[in-house]
């Protein structure tokens, strides 16, 4: 899946029965979940291994994503194309304190499409050059309209879309270092109801804002590869926090309350300023060579989820004042992986790897646009040679975040969206092809 700096608006609505507060609420997630929204599934041969060995595992170019150094390991031009297909479980059922009326939002997260393309191509024998476009940061929840949830989120989309060109140096025969900015196109997509209904009372139909942008971002992943040993290597990377700021008009569909109408005015909501922060992250991993045939490989990653900001638009009402403020308490999460490769004969390889991830929340403070948790993974996956220059891969990831209950509440009118998601799951298929000159 920084504090985000969020717009803060002070008002009143002097005379009047109503008064709104619009909040932006930046929410992690693509719906694949990894402590945050990191997607380690982004099709390539290392999905089989749940992130196992990602900053040290260079077998095809796709690892100047997730460490830059990996491709001074990769001789002549090499060329990767990849696609994964994430399929969610993401269902809520509604408990007894519950007191929005409508259904249960059907599954939020049904499907969500990715690819990926690399190359790398060797200078000489210490230098190397490569690009990457992947999306590995991203989130889409889709609620039915109706759901008893709808104040809070009806539809939450973030997905960002990376261009990274890559240089790697060899210093030593054992030591590589490498770089690669990184230019993040960002879009956001947010939908939720307005109750035109003031403290509850009356039978109006829901009003509706829809929020979306895009914005460019820069930062930059930089990388070590060291070979200990004819057995061992390790790999260290960093990636820098990427700011996105989207600033547009919302769309106000349908509000039919002319005092909510009048305070949205007067709050002047014609423009909603959401800034964010992709985190900045620090992966270390290993891999060591057991014989001819099973190579171990492990990885420990941190990642600064506390710095990453909030989603969403929230519209809320009551016979108060009228302010904009999000507090989402958002902490840093921790990764753990550990992997193993199989090279069965010289044209098959499997994979297989389990992998935890931390929450970026406590439990209390869940939300329906962000409903995350603790996660693990189980990845398998296989790589065949069709060719001497031609290699395909495919993968299968499970990752299982349990039972997240949670139970959110309007800070002004107090009503409350109270339930469970039970047995919450993504289900990641990816696969690609990799080509050698």
């Amino acid at each position: 899946m920084p504090r985000m700096p969020l717009q803060r608006v002070n008002a009143s609505v002097r005379g009047a029965l109503s008064s709104v507060c619009v909040t932006g609420l930046l929410v992690t997630s693509l719906s694949a979940e990894a402590g945050g929204i990191m997607i380690y599934e982004a099709g390539h041969e290392g999905s089989g291994l749940a992130n196992a060995g990602s900053a040290v595992l260079a077998s095809d170019p796709s690892v100047l994503m997730t460490n830059p150094a990996g491709i001074s390991e990769l001789a002549g031009t090499q060329v990767n194309f990849n696609a994964q297909l994430i399929l969610g479980d993401v269902s809520f059922s509604r408990d007894n304190d519950n007191t929005f009326g409508g259904n249960e939002g059907g599954n939020a997260l049904k499907y969500l499409p990715g690819s990926s393309f690399f190359i790398s191509h060797q200078l000489d024998d210490r230098s190397s050059i490569g690009f990457g476009m992947y999306g590995n940061f991203g989130l889409a929840l889709d609620y039915d309209d109706d759901w008893a949830g709808r104040y809070f989120s009806q539809e939450s989309a973030i997905i960002g879309i990376s261009f990274q060109p890559t240089y790697a140096y060899r210093i030593t025969d054992d030591l590589s270092v490498g770089i690669g900015p990184r230019f993040m196109l960002g879009y956001f997509r947010t939908e939720v109801a307005v109750n035109n209904n003031v403290l509850g009372l009356g039978n109006a139909a829901d009003g509706q804002l829809r929020y979306k942008d895009t914005d460019w971002g820069t930062g930059v992943n930089v990388g070590v590869l060291y070979k200990l040993n004819e057995r061992t290597k390790l790999g260290l990377a960093y990636t820098s926090k990427i700011k996105l700021e989207f600033e547009d008009k919302p769309e106000l569909k349908n509000i039919s309350n002319p005092l909510l109408r009048l305070a949205l005015n007067r709050l002047d909501v014609d423009q909603l300023n959401i800034d964010m922060n992709v985190p900045q992250t620090v992966t270390t991993s290993i891999s060591y060579q057991l014989d001819p045939q099973w190579k171990l490989l492990g990885s420990l990653g941190w990642q600064d989820w506390s710095d990453f900001g909030a989603i969403g638009i929230e519209v809320d009402t009551d016979s108060a004042s009228t302010s904009t403020t999000a507090q989402r308490k958002y902490k840093d999460t921790w990764h753990a992986s550990i992997g193993a490769q199989n090279q069965i004969n010289p044209k098959l390889r499997w994979n297989v790897g389990l992998g935890y991830d931390s929450s970026a929340v406590d439990d209390k403070d869940r939300t329906v646009d962000n409903p995350m948790a603790e996660a693990w993974r189980l990845a398998t996956g296989v790589n065949y040679a069709l060719q001497e220059n031609l290699d395909l891969h495919m993968s299968y990831t499970l990752v299982y975040l349990g039972d997240m209950e949670v139970q959110q509440t309007k800070s002004r009118s107090g009503g409350t969206v109270s339930g469970e998601y039970k047995h919450a799951a993504l289900h990641v298929l990816g696969g690609g092809l990799v080509w050698r000159f």
